[in-house]
């Protein structure tokens, strides 16, 4: 008797939503700006979130000197263009405080705290299946739908690398996403994992709270100056690629980055055998665009160590042997897609359908070819 007590519990606690339109699932700037283009269309729609708010990684996994790194009319989104007393290259309050506008503006409302567990297309019915559970009420729904959007980003999940001894070192270990500010590292030796824009934009705000922070640099990274000549690094690329091809932009970048930065390699920085802008649309892996830790790295304020070997109790030993006693580690490791997770299933099989119809086409080929 309790367990169909249960059971009906559990039925109750689902209910099936049909969605005359897309379900959007993220409400970070790609799905607002979806959203806002299929409201401008009189599309119906539905945006789920797994947070409490829109552009959660803006709002309480970014630290607090954080600006936007392309100038801003790169970064708005269709339809609203950023306020015109804004800056060039606008805050981390300011670019929460746009995208809060223009959610008003449009009409958004997502459906917050809902987790996506799973996603499949039903053939039979030509349709999407969403389920999601409330991270508030435990509920289940099911949504069910003609179009899927993913605008989740690539900035999901944090990444924590594994490192020999992390588990023994006793001092604090922290993911940039937990990092707010230097202060509470003052008088403190920081090690940054990780030397991409945040492992360098945070070792240069511990060098500003008077931290010294030492930042781990196990490959090669493309540094460029944000701006050259008054114009930004990224407006002149794009500039550029109008009319010459990538390999040649990449040359004429590197060029005038040497002329602006000096040489990077003599302060332990390789630089890729790719160019930047190949090496982006090739790997994903965006080049670090330098607002002031260079100057820090080239005056001694930031260390640049070798890869790490093993963590002790208060120390960290490198690849090189060399060993430095540390207080914290600040794993600057990146995040990545958490998609595959509650699409897995149907890609899957997706990929079975579509290699048991390629034999099936080459059966009927062979088979009609020798008739």
């Amino acid at each position: 008797m309790e367990a169909t007590t249960n059971h009906e519990a559990f039925l109750l606690s689902q209910r099936c939503v049909w969605v005359n339109g897309p379900v959007i699932v993220g409400a970070g700037p790609a799905g607002l700006a979806t959203a806002a283009c299929l409201r401008e269309q009189g599309v119906p729609f539905i945006v789920i979130e797994r947070a409490d708010c829109i552009a959660s990684l803006w709002q309480k996994r970014t630290y607090d000197r954080l600006k936007l790194h392309l100038p801003k009319q790169f970064c708005q989104l269709p339809r609203l263009p950023f306020p015109q007393e804004f800056p060039e290259y606008p805050s981390k309050k300011q670019f929460v405080q746009y995208l809060q506008s223009y959610a008003q503006k449009f009409d958004i409302n997502p459906q917050f705290n809902e987790t996506v567990h799973s996603a499949r297309f039903d053939h039979t019915s030509a349709l999407w299946r969403l389920k999601t559970e409330s991270s508030v009420s435990g509920q289940v729904v099911e949504y069910v739908c003609q179009w899927l959007v993913v605008a989740t980003g690539e900035n999901a999940e944090c990444v924590m690398p594994e490192i020999d001894g992390l588990n023994e070192f006793s001092g604090e270990v922290l993911h940039v996403s937990d990092y707010k500010s230097g202060e509470r590292f003052k008088g403190k030796n920081v090690l940054v994992v990780g030397c991409g824009n945040s492992g360098m934009e945070v070792s240069l705000d511990l060098c500003n709270h008077q931290a010294s922070p030492s930042m781990v640099v196990r490959s090669s990274v493309h540094v460029l100056p944000r701006e050259i000549m008054g114009k930004s690094t990224f407006e002149l690329a794009v500039l550029l690629m109008k009319w010459l091809p990538i390999w040649i932009v990449d040359k004429l970048m590197l060029i005038l980055s040497w002329l602006v930065l000096g040489s990077i390699e003599k302060y332990g920085l390789k630089r890729p055998l790719m160019g930047p802008l190949e090496l982006k649309n090739t790997t994903g892996k965006t080049p670090v665009l330098d607002i002031g830790a260079l100057s820090k790295i080239k005056s001694g304020e930031i260390k640049v160590v070798p890869g790490i070997k093993k963590l002790n109790k208060h120390e960290v030993e490198f690849i090189n042997g060399e060993k430095m006693e540390i207080d914290s580690v600040l794993l600057a490791t990146g995040y990545r897609s958490n998609v595959p997770f509650w699409l897995q299933i149907y890609i899957y099989i997706y990929i079975l359908w579509l290699i048991i119809n390629i034999y099936i086409y080459i059966y009927i080929y062979i088979y009609f070819l020798f008739l």
